[in-house]
């Protein structure tokens, strides 16, 4: 068993593994940024019914 190949593999795959986590960890926040936008977004918007009708009841 060579002990330098298997460092480096074992290094190799730590790496991978933590650049796999951070990617994923950015596409959660970046999810989460966009979800808040688009509550905003929604709490901002006019009603959609509103100004479609007149109540001519009197």
């Amino acid at each position: 068993m060579d002990i330098a190949a298997l460092s480096m593999g074992m290094s190799n795959a730590s790496l991978g593994q933590s650049v796999s986590l951070a990617l994923t960890k950015q596409t959660m926040d970046l999810a989460q940024q966009n979800a808040s936008q688009m509550v905003q977004m929604l709490q901002q918007a006019p009603h959609p019914t509103l100004g479609k009708s007149i109540d001519l009841k009197g």
